[in-house]
């Protein structure tokens, strides 16, 4: 079965339109400690078939280690953990500008469907912008194997897609 991967991209903070405000919803980073982190993605991934949700332990500690930029943060409601954002941050050619990636986005499936994604896209993409001097452009990609919900909203908030391909899963 073929699905379509999307590809979307802010190239200017001002293009960002945020959603509805979320009293109690915060984006907060992850210390040192990342072993919560293949659960957590692991349930949010699971409904769609992301690679994380299949991960062996071996695989975590070499994706952790593959990217030494690479950050993490949870979304938050009311300090109960709501998702997770993760974040590679390249920091391109002197004097090119830099580029984040939004590699990992999902809320836990009790906090789907209640109008959240919208504020936590906003707290994602102002977090994007602010992860290194001269940010160009930040970007991220969906499948239509994603929540269904999920490209809409990009496109809400001011994403614009600038490639799309066809893609067969491989072996899970």
């Amino acid at each position: 079965m073929k699905k379509t991967v999307t590809y979307v991209e802010m190239t200017d903070r001002a293009q960002l339109v945020a959603g509805t405000p979320v009293p109690g919803m915060t984006l907060v980073p992850v210390g040192g400690d990342l072993s919560p982190l293949p659960g957590l993605m692991a349930r949010i991934g699971g409904p769609y078939q992301w690679r994380s949700a299949r991960r062996s332990p071996q695989e975590w500690t070499e994706w952790f280690a593959e990217r030494p930029g690479r950050t993490f943060w949870l979304l938050t409601m009311a300090d109960e953990t709501a998702g997770v954002v993760c974040y590679d941050h390249d920091p391109g050619e002197a004097g090119a500008g830099t580029d984040t990636e939004i590699t990992t986005f999902g809320l836990l499936p009790e906090f789907t469907g209640k109008g959240l994604g919208g504020h936590a896209l906003t707290l994602a993409v102002e977090q994007g912008w602010r992860l290194g001097p001269g940010v160009r452009r930040v970007w991220l990609h969906t499948s239509s194997a994603d929540n269904p919900n999920a490209l809409p909203n990009y496109h809400r908030r001011g994403f614009r897609t600038f490639k799309t391909e066809e893609a067969t899963p491989g072996p899970a």
